[in-house]
């Protein structure tokens, strides 16, 4: 009994797939339930897409947080030696600017293509001024608060002091920190 209906649903998929559009529709117009189903597993597919483009902007940032977490922790330490740290808080003020940009100048160029290509992965918070376009995380805010912290580090390489660098790294921390507050499922 199953073989005859595993070969029954096989002659009638068979049947469907050559059948005129115009008789596949039936009565109702209804779409033929293998193109709805085809067309949901598209829109899986492009919903995780959009995941996976956020958790890897999400590691990019990480990645860029924690090099400069430890680039501050070595200007820190040479400046409590007494030592110059004027290398160190320049590459810091640099990995601060792309951690407000989402990335350097090459992941720039994947998010221009993107938008090139009309994906737009926060479009509704482009459009109430939230998010800069084709930025995935960081806010127009948290960009702005980011960018000034950074040109402030920039700034502590003329007279670098400890206690300056302490205080606009806490900056960094905090915001990084409200980035990524609540998003622990990625989205």
């Amino acid at each position: 009994m199953l073989k005859r209906l595993t070969i029954g649903a096989l002659a009638l998929a068979m049947a469907v797939a050559v059948m005129p559009a115009s008789a596949q529709m039936g009565a109702d117009s209804a779409t033929p339930q293998p193109l709805v189903d085809a067309y949901d597993s598209l829109a899986d597919v492009i919903l995780a897409a959009k995941k996976t483009e956020w958790n890897l902007v999400h590691s990019i940032l990480a990645s860029t947080y924690s090099h400069a977490e430890g680039v501050a922790g070595k200007a820190m330490a040479k400046l409590n030696a007494g030592e110059s740290a004027g290398a160190e808080i320049e590459r810091l003020a640099e990995l601060v600017a792309q951690m407000a940009n989402e990335g350097d100048a090459a992941v720039a160029a994947v998010r221009k293509r993107l938008l090139e290509g009309g994906h737009h992965h926060n479009a509704a918070g482009e459009q109430q001024g939230i998010y800069d376009e084709g930025f995935v995380i960081v806010t127009r805010e948290s960009k702005k608060k980011l960018l000034a912290a950074a040109g402030r580090i920039g700034k502590l390489g003329a007279s670098p002091a400890a206690a300056d660098l302490e205080r606009e790294w806490g900056v960094v921390r905090k915001e990084f920190a409200a980035l990524h507050e609540g998003t622990g499922a990625g989205m």
